[in-house]
């Protein structure tokens, strides 16, 4: 078996990284945890990356950046008035097919808040980045349009917080969401119990 590049060991220990912390948290996660999961040695491991920091940054902006190109390979070839509808079906696929991503969300938002809260501004500043880089890509993808790309984020978001903490399908607060997003983007899809038939 050929052994693995510096890089390719990288890149798994990025994708190890996002399954430790999406899980744990970046307080909660261990490095150990990290190596154990890649097969590699602490040392190693901060051969590959400066320090803990490093590694949640990197998990971090992958997880956004993953967001960001389902966006983009969603609205690529479709006429302006479908991207919308698109855009959020992906998103639906996203977390529904690997709900880590969405766990790496609410734990990239939970550290940079305790890290403002604590006066550390830098640690969030290249998530800040990505995540406007983001919101930009959605943006020119509707259109240029600052009301419906802020109701689009502002819908992904309270499908965020209703699937995380395991709102039911029938719950009226589903309600308001795109009727395509929620059927498809519904607690039913990401391991929440249906609501029993009447």
């Amino acid at each position: 078996m050929a052994r693995m590049s510096a890089e390719e060991r990288r890149e798994s220990v990025i994708r190890a990284a996002l399954s430790e912390f999406a899980h744990g948290g970046y307080r909660g996660t261990s490095t150990e945890a990290i190596a154990r999961r890649v097969g590699v040695s602490q040392p190693y491991l901060f051969r590959l990356f400066p320090n803990k920091q490093a590694i949640f940054v990197a998990a971090a902006e992958r997880c956004i950046e993953h967001t960001r190109d389902a966006f983009l390979a969603a609205a690529k070839g479709r006429p302006p008035e479908e991207r919308l509808e698109a855009m959020a079906n992906a998103y639906g696929r996203l977390i529904r097919e690997d709900p880590e991503k969405l766990l790496m969300q609410m734990q990239i938002y939970a550290a940079v808040a305790t890290a403002e809260a604590a006066g550390d501004h830098e640690f969030g500043a290249s998530l800040r980045d990505r995540w406007q880089s983001m919101w930009d890509s959605a943006h020119v993808e509707l259109g240029a349009d600052i009301e419906e790309t802020t109701t689009f984020f502002a819908y992904g978001m309270l499908i965020n917080t209703l699937v995380s903490m395991g709102f039911p399908p029938t719950q009226r607060n589903w309600e308001g969401i795109y009727e395509f997003a929620r059927a498809g983007v519904g607690p039913q899809s990401f391991g929440a119990p249906a609501a029993p038939s009447p």
